[in-house]
């Protein structure tokens, strides 16, 4: 059972994400096919979502804790490309509201 975000773990995550911002670039712009990309965003959610709950099961809580996030990520992200209408939600989302 995994309760406790460890240095070694914290130390893990960061790495990635560092490594993941230095190596992006920004594309050049292309025509998207707006229905499959955000079905794709949903898919991948819902997947984590799905992952999260795994781990939850098994009382890997610091796994389940992460896939949360990286689900949650690709909702936010959708949503602020505007692949998801969210209503302007911006308790849930990093949109602009009201």
């Amino acid at each position: 059972m995994t309760s406790t975000i460890t240095p070694e773990k914290l130390a893990k995550y960061f790495d990635m994400t560092g490594r993941a911002l230095k190596k992006i670039k920004i594309a050049k712009e292309q025509k998207i096919n707006w229905k499959a990309s955000a079905e794709d965003f949903l898919d991948m959610a819902q997947r984590y979502y799905s992952d999260a709950q795994h781990f939850a099961d098994k009382g890997d809580m610091v796994t389940a804790f992460a896939a949360l996030n990286y689900a949650h990520g690709w909702l936010d992200a959708g949503a602020r490309l505007g692949l998801f209408d969210v209503d302007r939600d911006n308790v849930l989302f990093t949109v602009d509201g009201d």
